[in-house]
């Protein structure tokens, strides 16, 4: 996805994007109940590498309603303080963001991962324990040996089950597709703290579209 003429919409889907993911893997760690949709729309994001449009990444604007809702959480100052957990992971996940891209290597190890799991997905559902070991597993081999590593926050006792552990790490890698996806779309970091109401503003709007349409 080339860097041209990318908007305010297509920088709040990507983050929300990010931020949707995250939440999602703190959900995990905990052992709260998990919104599928959500879930599936994340992980297909993984799979989704030559979408012609931001919103074909994620399926459709409602799939990424949790992360539009969350956006406006954490850039904007209302009532509801911003989750500073998901604010450390949002800041580690976009400073490695930045050291995976220099590294050649390991976007070709990504690459071929993800060809995998595509062709895997052809028989398997995304959220089959299959799909989301094989998604741990790129993540493992890709991002998890960047520093510094994320550390998530959840239950001991969970985080050591391979299930929870694969699901955790597979949301970590549509998180940091989202972050990729951010930055084609001409994020940044700078771009961050100077336009954070014109992205609450785009998610916002999103959010209405979205309820009209439904």
């Amino acid at each position: 996805m080339s860097h041209t003429n990318h908007t305010d919409t297509d920088r709040a889907l990507a983050f929300a994007g990010i931020l949707q993911a995250l939440h999602l893997v703190q959900q995990t760690a905990r052992g709260k109940p998990v919104d599928l949709d959500a879930l599936q729309a994340s992980l297909n994001s993984v799979l989704k590498i030559d979408a012609a449009v931001v919103t074909d990444v994620y399926g459709d604007v409602s799939k990424v309603r949790t992360g539009l809702r969350l956006l406006q959480r954490q850039l904007m100052n209302h009532a509801q303080k911003p989750d500073a957990e998901l604010s450390r992971y949002l800041v580690v996940l976009l400073h490695l963001e930045r050291k995976l891209s220099k590294r050649a290597d390991l976007l070709d190890t990504l690459g071929e991962g993800i060809r995998r799991a595509q062709e895997q997905n052809a028989h398997y559902a995304i959220d089959h324990p299959n799909l989301l070991a094989r998604l741990a597993d790129i993540y493992a081999h890709t991002v998890s040996t960047l520093k510094p590593r994320i550390m998530v926050n959840g239950e001991p006792a969970r985080l050591t089950d391979t299930a929870v552990a694969n699901q955790v790490r597979a949301l970590l890698l549509a998180a940091m597709r989202s972050a990729v996806l951010w930055r084609q779309c001409g994020g940044t970091r700078l771009g961050l703290l100077l336009g954070r109401r014109k992205l609450a503003e785009a998610a916002t709007t999103l959010l209405k579209h979205d309820v009209k349409l439904h």
